[in-house]
């Protein structure tokens, strides 16, 4: 028989567990896993099925939030995205569509105070511009959280504390205590951008992603991913992947490309 098992790294690690224990009791039957995970953090995966739907999805929040923060004078729109691990939705979304003025990922600390913070960088841009877009990934900022006590999910993952509501509050008060009256919308599209249908590209990788998996499985292989890489498909040993993960590189073309769009270095002081 074969098992096909689709998911992110929890799938991965408990696929690797079921493919060893069917070794073990020597049965014949192959697993084979399928990545899925819109964070695209899965790694040795270029890209994993649904990434290119969240990112047209979260385009329209970028372009909603441009458009309530640029018709009113001091408008901030602070929208917050997937992203647990890896700021590849929020990079990729902002590139896809050049409305955001700040992006903020897990991969690059968060300052929120003093010459060079964040807050003072948005009063740079407000003042300079009258209104801003900030996106943020949900896995950002988390180091303003290290006095709170970790919480965790059914599959022992950590919960995330809410840097967006974290941040809408403290952008709030800060311009309170400004005497800048900004109008902020805070705007949360997560659920929506991971249930809607898959657009045309996604459902024709998946096809692709589909095939190959039953093709491994019938040629007898197991304990192993279908992945996209270097734009070619192929079979990832299980444990090469499972309990990785793929991180946007700071340094890499992905980064610089949204630095260079957004102009968010300019704002900040030093």
């Amino acid at each position: 028989g074969i098992l096909f098992m689709v998911g992110g790294d929890g799938t991965l690690m408990a696929s690797k567990h079921i493919a060893d224990e069917i070794l073990k009791r020597k049965l014949k039957m192959s697993v084979i896993c399928i990545p899925k995970t819109i964070d695209n953090d899965i790694f040795l995966v270029s890209r994993s099925f649904g990434f290119d739907t969240a990112v047209d999805v979260a385009t329209l929040a970028i372009k909603g939030a441009h458009n309530e923060s640029a018709a009113y004078p001091y408008g901030i729109g602070l929208i917050k995205l997937m992203g647990r691990h890896s700021g590849f939705l929020a990079a990729t979304a902002a590139l896809a569509q050049q409305d955001a003025n700040f992006v903020l990922i897990p991969e690059v600390d968060i300052f929120l105070y003093g010459k060079n913070g964040f807050l003072q960088a948005l009063e740079n841009r407000i003042k300079q511009r009258k209104h801003a877009v900030i996106i943020v990934a949900e896995g950002a900022g988390q180091n303003f959280f290290d006095d709170q006590e970790n919480q965790y999910d059914a599959s022992g993952n950590v919960v995330l504390k809410d840097i967006g509501i974290y941040l809408k509050d403290k952008i709030a008060q800060y311009f309170k205590e400004k005497e800048i009256p900004i109008s902020l919308k805070y705007i949360d599209p997560s659920y929506i951008i991971r249930s809607l249908p898959a657009n045309a590209n996604d459902s024709v990788f998946c096809g692709f992603l589909g095939r190959d998996a039953v093709h491994a499985g019938m040629a007898g292989k197991t304990n192993l991913l279908i992945s996209f890489w270097n734009n070619h498909y192929v079979h990832v040993p299980m444990e090469a992947s499972a309990g990785k993960r793929k991180k946007l590189d700071p340094r890499g073309r992905l980064w610089q490309s949204v630095l260079e769009a957004t102009g968010q270095n300019m704002f900040f002081t030093d």
